[in-house]
């Protein structure tokens, strides 16, 4: 009996390095940065109330291409472009500015405060163009590194104060609900509260409708971001899954059905369409709902990877497409 199960064992463990090419582990790798963001995300909007919009990719009118911004709060209070520096070594800032981090590899990264601080300029340009001008200083930036192994080389000195360390990012309090306690105040000039009010509505209005990545919610309580390509499987099944295109559906959800926890054969997929009446955002009660077989993959291009990734259905819970 010990023999067979063994033997069993061993069979499942070669058809997992042959067939299935290590994907947990590479999918590890590659969800560790979306992971890192939307934790920080989760936690900013618990210290400081107001929404976080991740993966944005903003239009940049001098390159003619798309700036990837980690992630922006926005709150009653204050507007702050957020990058996400997930980074694990010792870390030191050298003479031009330039971060330095030897971990497992030394590895040199371009100053992250001087590109936070051009996404703000090219988000503010955004924001122009379609209607909205802030006051001077209105929106700022931070660079957020939330990675525990973290590590400071040289003093604190020589990080600007744009930077949240690890050691300081788990000291973090809200100062008045704000990342920038008492800024706001001069932004407005003794500010109009309805100016605040209305400069708040209409930043969420535009952002929530901006372009942005893709994104997968995996099992694990995982996140990929990237771009959605098209669905592989048996063609009964890519029949029924043909018209989700991102023009019309906003969010695909999966749903398990199994029996005393075995891996179902099929599973349920719904599908939420848009609505354009409430900006972008999908209808709770316009669901589309059909079964396919468990197998079927999600073809997926991640953000900075140039090999697409198949997924199965099996290992989502959702799928959110930009428009």
């Amino acid at each position: 009996m010990w023999l067979e199960i063994i033997c069993c064992l061993v069979i499942y463990k070669l058809i997992r390095l042959f067939f299935y090419d290590n994907q947990d582990e590479i999918l590890q790798v590659e969800t560790s940065d979306s992971n890192a963001s939307f934790s920080v995300a989760q936690r900013l909007e618990k210290l400081y109330g107001g929404k976080t919009y991740i993966g944005l990719r903003i239009p940049d009118a001098d390159t003619g291409s798309h700036r990837d911004i980690d992630m922006v709060l926005v709150t009653k209070g204050e507007a702050v472009v957020i990058s996400v520096q997930n980074m694990s070594g010792f870390v030191s800032v050298d003479a031009s500015g330039n971060w330095v981090c030897i971990g497992n590899k030394t590895e040199n990264f371009p100053d992250p405060v001087v590109e936070a601080k051009e996404q703000v300029s090219i988000l503010e340009s955004y924001l122009e163009q379609r209607g909205v001008s802030l006051p001077q200083g209105f929106l700022a930036c931070k660079v957020i590194c939330p990675n525990p192994k973290f590590q400071i080389i040289s003093s604190s000195n020589s990080f600007p104060p744009e930077v949240v360390t690890y050691d300081q990012w788990l000291q973090l309090k809200p100062e008045g609900k704000t990342m920038f306690s008492g800024w706001l105040k001069n932004a407005f000039q003794g500010g109009k509260k309805e100016t605040e009010e209305s400069i708040h509505q209409k930043l969420n209005s535009i952002l929530s409708t901006s372009p942005m990545w893709d994104r997968l919610v995996l099992k694990g309580n995982k996140y990929l971001l990237g771009e959605f390509l098209e669905f592989k499987g048996k063609d009964d099944d890519l029949l029924l899954l043909k018209f989700v295109k991102r023009s019309k559906i906003n969010r695909v959800v999966i749903q398990m059905t199994s029996m005393f926890g075995l891996a179902p054969s099929r599973l349920q997929v719904l599908f939420k369409y848009r609505d354009y009446r409430n900006e972008g955002s999908s209808s709770a009660l316009d669901l589309e709902e059909v079964t396919v077989r468990s197998n079927t993959e999600v073809s997926f291009l991640p953000k900075n990877s140039k090999k697409v990734r198949k997924i199965k259905l099996s290992s989502i819970i959702s799928l959110h497409l930009s428009s």
